[in-house]
């Protein structure tokens, strides 16, 4: 790893949220684009459920309060995702997470249909077996006395 890379990837969290700049702009694009949405998804409903919890909180004279409080919070909260996936040591996770992603060998849909039917018959199998031992022992258990 070079000292540049190396030095960026060590950098705090606090400055980084007063940059503007993209890092590594045309690196691990839909990973981050994808981690982003996520993280604003997040913030959307936590400043819904804000704005839930604060109606009837304030009185006539500040309920203006009620929609800004939750509308700064969802702001700030969409900057600071945005500023996080260009945040050099995550922005680096998130373009090696892109670059193995790539390298996965995806199975063809008849290997996935085979797959799942495997699965399916499996599940069932054992469904059927734990079935049937808890038949045989619930037997066993009310032939002795212990169960009702």
């Amino acid at each position: 790893m070079s000292t540049e890379v190396a030095g960026n990837s060590t950098a705090p969290l606090l400055p980084e949220l007063f940059k503007g700049q993209v890092y590594k702009r045309n690196q691990g694009r839909l990973v981050r684009q994808m981690t982003c949405l996520a993280f604003w998804v997040i913030v959307a409903l936590g400043c819904k459920s804000l704005y839930d919890s604060l109606q009837g909180f304030f009185d006539e004279s500040s309920a203006a309060l009620e929609l800004a409080i939750p509308a700064i919070t969802c702001l700030v909260g969409f900057w600071i995702s945005f500023r996080l996936v260009n945040w050099p040591r995550f922005a680096d996770f998130l373009i090696a997470v892109e670059a193995e992603m790539n390298k996965v060998s995806w199975p063809s849909k008849a290997e996935l249909i085979r797959a799942s039917i495997v699965v399916i018959f499996t599940i069932f199998f054992l469904a059927m077996s734990l079935f049937t031992f808890d038949i045989i022992w619930r037997a066993i258990f009310e032939f002795i006395g212990v169960a009702a």
